[in-house]
Order: C-alpha cells, then structure tokens, then sequence
C-alpha cells in the first residue's frame, strides 16, 4: 500500500484558559486524540460545526500550533524533525477570507514572487516566468500582476490566494472554507478551479467545511469531527449513503432540500441542542447530551473509532465512533 502524504497519530492541542485569580486555569481540548491519513492525490473532507477543532487541527498540520500530544507526520517524516522551510514546501494553506489573508499594500507579482525568494529562486526571469504560469494557472491575467487586492473581486482574490499556495509546488493544500465567504455564484468556479488544479499539478486536499454539498462533489473520503474528536470516517458516498453515528445523520439532515421537508426521518436526526463548550466536555460520548439515540452507556464510556457492519460483512474502511455504529436507521 502506498504510504501516507500525511499521518496523524493521537494529536491532541490543548490550551490552558482562565488565570489564577480569577476561577482558576482550565483546559480547553480543541483537538482531543485525532488519528488520520491522507493518501497522495486523495482530497479529505473534513466537516462540523463551528468550534469542533477544524482549524486547530488545521494549524496543527501547518506546524503553527504545538500539539499537545500525538505526532504529526510528513511523507513519513515527523514534524517535529522537520524544517520548518521544508514543511512550508510540502503543505500551504488556502484561507477563508480572501481580503484579509493578502498583504493590501503588496501586488500580487509580490505576493507571489515574495515566496519564491524565501525559499531559495534568485534568478529574476525564473521568478517572473513562475509567478505569471501560476497567474494563468488559476485564471488571472499576467497585466493584473501589479494590481492591488482592493482592485479585484472577492473571487479573484481567492484566486491569487490559491495561488499564493500552490506557487511552491507543494503536495498537500489545506482549504480551510476556501468557498464560505463567496457569492454563491462565484463558488462552483473555484471548487472545479480547485479539482482541475488538483488533477494538473498531482495534489492532495484537506477540505474544510460546514457546507456539506461542497464536500460531497470535492471529497474522495470525508471525516466528521464533533467537540475536537473524529466520529465516523469513510467514503464520501457511505458518509452520505450509510451514515452510522447519529452526528453525521444531522448534518445530512440540516442540509437544505425543500423536497424532504416532510420526511419524518430528517426530523428524528436532526440534533437538539448546541454543541458543548470544549472547556467541559460531557462525559462518555461528547454527543450524547443532543442524540435521540443515547442510552445510560453513553454517558460514562467513550466509544472509539471501530469498523461498521454491512449486509456484505464488515467495512474496515468506514469507521465509526458509536455504541449503536451498527444500527443502520
């Protein structure tokens, strides 16, 4: 089998909240024991709510926020033994605001060029010759290239962040809501601007999102992740098809469908509730407190990742951290 581009191995980031004065220190467990793999040229989605850990998790990657615990590893190197110049030519990220992630006094043959000449590329005709194909790359024009962000829309310039990112050749981009912050009209062009790149320069994806539909057309493999913990894992179409935590089944049931509204299904998946606060997590399964399905167990033992059960046996590669992963309604 081919070895993972990326593998994480019980990463937890922690972060130590409150003062002494003031009602003690406390924990905050934004990521808590995630364990997962990127294969190269595989796209993972990687979808929940707002303040599950995404993008700590996200960061974490990046080298830009210190686990806890666990271990981070690169082309089967550990993060923590890697330079920090290598690591930024192996993984970049892909941000969510356009505007505010662009310096607004540099051009963008600045932005782009800048880069080049951290990493090493001192002749002026290279640089110029591989900041105008990677301007061409994500559908800019080489005589925007002294244009300021302010003098582009908001799609292009998440064009020139996507280019920002890929301008190193790395193997793996993080795009943490690459789309979120777009008009909807815009979003189709830079999700198929985004798997085109994928496909012409060999890259793999971490995509970021609440926005499930996005992740059903990008993704090869999606993770759920709920209060800094991964519960179900698998294959886009069984996430979607055969979903077996009861997390996964409300966030395919908060989706918008005006042709399911009545389906009784939907209404019993649905989720009750807010999300904990990660400064104090429920106890057992995180999601208990909102799942129609919990029982006493739930309350006080942790379920963990496991293989669910199918009609043709078991499916190692879809996972599922529930003490009900083999009840299918």
């Amino acid at each position: 089998m081919t070895e993972p581009l990326l593998a994480l191995d019980d990463l937890a980031v922690h972060f130590k909240v409150g003062s002494a004065l003031k009602g003690g220190i406390r924990t905050l467990k934004a990521v808590d024991g995630v364990t997962l793999a990127v294969k190269p040229g595989e796209c993972l989605g990687l979808v929940g709510e707002s303040g599950c850990g995404k993008s700590t998790l996200a960061l974490s990657i990046m080298g830009l926020v210190e686990p806890t615990r666990g271990e981070v590893r690169l082309n089967g190197t550990s993060l923590a033994a890697r330079d920090r110049m290598e690591t930024a030519r192996t993984v970049q990220m892909v941000f969510q605001d356009p505007y505010a992630s662009l310096n607004p006094r540099q051009t963008v043959r600045r932005t782009l060029a800048d880069p080049l000449r951290l990493h090493g590329v001192s002749d002026k005709a290279e640089v110029e010759h591989r900041v105008i194909d990677m301007m061409t790359k994500v559908g800019l024009r080489p005589d925007q290239a002294d244009r300021y962000p302010h003098e582009f829309s908001g799609g292009q310039r998440q064009r020139i962040g996507i280019a920002r990112a890929l301008i190193l050749k790395p193997q793996l981009v993080i795009c943490d809501e690459p789309v979120s912050a777009l008009d909807v009209s815009i979003r189709a062009q830079i999700i198929n601007l985004l798997l085109d790149l994928k496909d012409e320069m060999g890259l793999s994806y971490i995509l970021i999102s609440h926005d499930l539909g996005v992740v059903e057309h990008v993704s090869d493999r999606v993770a759920v992740m709920y209060l800094g913990r991964i519960v179900e894992q698998g294959g886009w179409q069984e996430i979607f098809e055969d979903p077996r935590h009861p997390y996964t089944r409300a966030l395919i049931a908060a989706i918008p469908d005006p042709f399911l509204r009545a389906d009784p299904g939907l209404a019993r998946a649905k989720a009750k509730g807010e999300i904990a606060s990660a400064l104090n997590p429920p106890s057992g399964c995180h999601f208990h407190p909102r799942c129609p399905m919990r029982s006493e167990r739930c309350s006080s033992d942790v379920p963990v990742l496991e293989p669910v059960s199918t009609a043709a046996g078991v499916d190692a590669a879809h996972v599922a951290a529930c003490h009900f992963r083999d009840r299918t309604a």
